[in-house]
């Protein structure tokens, strides 16, 4: 199986960027992942749309998938009590 092209919206760049070194190094290395599989076990669908969401710590990370196209969209990447806002 081909890897998926990662991208990251606006939105989601700045997300990265207010995290703390530490977290940031954590969150990335989980979005890399998604390239080689954009399924991995913990990830869920969120109900009523077509975008999933995994768990890095205490940060969740939303994203769609384009199989199709084989791309991951990062949509957002914050602490689990913002992302959902």
């Amino acid at each position: 199986m081909a890897g998926y092209r990662v991208d990251i919206t606006r939105a989601a760049e700045k997300d990265l960027a207010d995290l703390t070194r530490r977290d940031h190094r954590r969150v990335v290395a989980r979005i890399r992942a998604l390239g080689r599989d954009p399924r991995p076990h913990g990830s869920e669908k969120l109900s009523g749309e077509e975008k999933y969401r995994i768990r890095q710590g205490d940060y969740r990370i939303v994203y769609a998938i384009d199989d199709a196209r084989s791309v991951v969209t990062i949509i957002k990447a914050a602490h689990r009590r913002d992302v959902y806002r």
